[in-house]
Order: C-alpha cells, then sequence, then structure tokens
C-alpha cells in the first residue's frame, strides 16, 4: 500500500482538503489511516442520514476513518471537547481545521471505487471493483 501525507492548517476545511488530496493524487480507492489535529468547528451528520449539526467548540479528531478516493468520500470523525465529552457522525463540509491536522491516507492498488444507486438505502452506495 502507498500512502500520502499532508499536514493542513489553521482555517482549512478537513473534507474539501481530502477531496482535493485525492484529486490531486489521481486516487481511485484509498482509505484515511489517520487524522490527528483539533478543529474549531465542526459539521457532522447524525445517525439520523439527515439532521447536520453545528459544534462551534475547539475539540481534538480522536478518530476519522473511512473510504477516499477521487470520486467519492465517505468518512466518519470522533472528536473530543475540553470537558472530555465526544461527538461523532458523519463528516460533512464545515469542519475546520483550528491549528493543525495530520492527515494520512492509503492508497490501495489494483481496486477502484465506483457508486451506484441501492434501492434498499436511497443511496449512492460504493462498489469495489478490481482495475
Amino acid at each position: 500500500m502507498k500512502t500520502v501525507c499532508k499536514r493542513l492548517h489553521r482555517g482549512d476545511d478537513l473534507l474539501i482538503e481530502i477531496k482535493a488530496l485525492c484529486v490531486e493524487h489521481n486516487i481511485a480507492a484509498g482509505v484515511a489511516l489517520s487524522g490527528v489535529g483539533c478543529v474549531s468547528r465542526a459539521r457532522i451528520r447524525d445517525a439520523s442520514g439527515i439532521n447536520i449539526r453545528e459544534i462551534n467548540r475547539h475539540m481534538e479528531i480522536v478518530s476519522l476513518n473511512g473510504t477516499v478516493s477521487a470520486a467519492r468520500c465517505h468518512l466518519h470523525i470522533a472528536l473530543s471537547a475540553e470537558d472530555l465529552s465526544t461527538y461523532g457522525g458523519h463528516l460533512v463540509e464545515g469542519c475546520i481545521i483550528n491549528t493543525t491536522c495530520e492527515l494520512v491516507v492509503g492508497i490501495l492498488e489494483g481496486v477502484r471505487y465506483d457508486m451506484e444507486q441501492d434501492k434498499e438505502t436511497g443511496y449512492d452506495e460504493i462498489v469495489f471493483n478490481k482495475m
């Protein structure tokens, strides 16, 4: 597995930067291996699949995982506040880096992520294809 590493800076949007990294490196199939840093604002979709919550607090990224590619990103994030309470859900645009984020993405060779509409879930779901 190859890896791509990038340090994000204050004011960067976490999801936008991950998408740009995947496009820049033409990643057909990848996985978020690590995302360590902190945010000043978070936007995450809760388990309903509908509601997006905005949290305007300084928080540490304690987990970032999911599938990434130039075509699609599906990421979940967990964040810890100063009182050690945690928030987690589906990462959406608007999660803003506070001081830094050390991002590591693994590139899966010989695999390509595609999407197809799933009648059961109502979403465009991932399809794993060999290249």
